[in-house]
């Protein structure tokens, strides 16, 4: 009995500590249920968070309420932390906001996305557990004027002839040194801008995205001298000597090409249009791109493409010599050509002028501005030797371009007051008209048109 005794005792001890383990983990259970739901019921009250402008109501545990993406330079895109604050626009065709079901995102498309100057507006959010699912792609003006526009490449080659007509609507492209160039030609009325307080039009999208336009005034006067910076300008102080061909020049007397074509001096021109954009853009230079360039192209024309009487072909001292654009717009003996071919591409880097930030050509600029060359001029509608009053580069005045013609003596194309391109000494005067590249990246709005021209954010 004894035993017996001792083992009912120790079973009924084993029982108690059984009892005592089942109280404890009930009590524990009953704890961590009591916190649970108490800290479920406290992130279960409603609470508003500010979206610029308005609140939305969420409640903490549903709220997940954007994911974003940027593009690179791929074009692909990845995972963004932030809504970026300038250089971007939202892709409002990728862009959108929905409830997961079962793994799937039913949209809706009721919500109101809004992305202005680098905050998002979320409109008519009304079912919980909504989402949004937010694509950025790099802002490039160049989307937003070419959109809906009719691409033609019929200037790309041989031109035969002005172009006069209403192209409104409508640009051609051409290759440069960038890749493929939009050009505006004839007699558009949607390439109108207005910056830094002055009215310019679109010469072409550059391969690169930026925006090459011509100064065109305080108005959207289209002739005289209100269309120029200067209306009576020599293109060089000089012009008895190859040097004085270029929008910079090297060594008068020099016995070799490259001493005569190093980029050492200013032309009396590139003084003019370094001191005005001095004193009325460097404001604005964030605008303004560093990287596209302008070509005065002093190459030699070779012997397949032009013949001229006595041609030395050296480029030097007060040898005759025939440069490159000549070859493209006139034949021998000062006859201008009935097929013109003009180019946008830079066959020299030293010709290219540009500033030392950017990537390519003879980085000589202190400011990227420039002049108008006679090719752009040819590809815009105009022509070597025909009259055309009814393109958009005409103003009723003469006005230099950059590109060299020959020696002797120093020649220079310009546009002549009734429209057509030709070439005359470096030494007279004519008007000047700047030209500037705006900024792939800056944000434009307007339409282009005279009485709503494209602008930029916040310039």
């Amino acid at each position: 009995m004894k035993n017996k005794e001792i083992e009912f005792e120790t079973i009924h001890s084993h029982k108690k500590r059984i009892h005592f383990l089942y109280a404890f983990v009930c009590v524990v259970v009953l704890l961590v249920v009591f916190i649970v739901s108490r800290s479920f019921a406290r992130y279960r009250v409603t609470q508003s968070i500010p979206l610029v402008t308005g609140t939305i109501n969420y409640k903490i545990p549903d709220f997940n309420f954007v994911s974003l993406y940027v593009a690179n330079e791929d074009g692909e895109y990845v995972e963004a932390d932030s809504i970026p604050a300038r250089g971007y626009t939202l892709n409002t065709a990728e862009s959108y906001c929905g409830i997961s079901n079962n793994g799937e995102i039913e949209k809706d498309d009721s919500v109101i996305l809004t992305y202005e100057n680098g905050s998002m507006t979320f409109g008519n959010v009304t079912k919980k557990g909504t989402k949004c699912y937010l694509y950025f792609d790099e802002q490039v003006a160049a989307n937003l004027i070419l959109a809906g526009k009719t691409i033609n490449n019929s200037r790309s080659g041989t031109i035969t002839g002005v172009l006069t007509t209403n192209t409104t609507g409508t640009v051609y492209s051409v290759q440069d040194d960038y890749g493929t160039s939009y050009v505006y030609a004839g007699a558009p009325r949607d390439n109108w801008v207005y910056f830094a307080g002055f009215y310019w039009r679109i010469i072409r999208i550059n391969g690169d995205g930026s925006i090459r336009m011509i100064y065109n005034g305080t108005s959207t006067s289209t002739t005289g001298s209100s269309t120029m910076i200067s209306s009576s300008r020599t293109f060089n102080s000089s012009y008895e000597d190859n040097a004085y061909v270029g929008y910079m020049y090297g060594s008068r007397g020099a016995s070799s090409y490259a001493s005569t074509h190093t980029n050492t001096n200013n032309s009396s021109i590139k003084t003019v249009v370094d001191n005005w954009y001095r004193d009325n853009l460097l404001q604005y230079a964030q605008y303004i791109s560093t990287e596209a360039g302008f070509c005065g192209d002093r190459r030699i024309a070779t012997s397949s493409e032009t013949w001229w009487p006595n041609d030395t072909k050296t480029g030097y001292g007060t040898n005759t010599t025939a440069y490159a654009p000549l070859s493209r717009f006139v034949t021998v003996n000062d006859q201008y050509a009935d097929t013109q071919n003009p180019t946008l591409k830079c066959s020299q880097s030293n010709d290219l002028y540009t500033v030392s930030e950017s990537s390519k050509g003879n980085h000589a600029l202190i400011y990227p501005i420039g002049l108008i060359t006679a090719d752009e001029v040819v590809l815009a509608g105009g022509f070597a030797g025909r009259l055309n009053s009814s393109y958009y580069l005409y103003n009723n005045d003469y006005y230099w371009t950059m590109s060299p013609a020959r020696y002797p003596y120093a020649y220079v194309f310009r546009v002549h007051e009734s429209g057509y391109l030709h070439y005359t000494n470096a030494h007279y005067t004519s008007g000047v008209r700047p030209v500037i590249n705006l900024d792939a990246s800056v944000t434009l709005t307007g339409t282009g048109i005279s009485t709503d021209p494209y602008r930029v954010v916040d310039a």
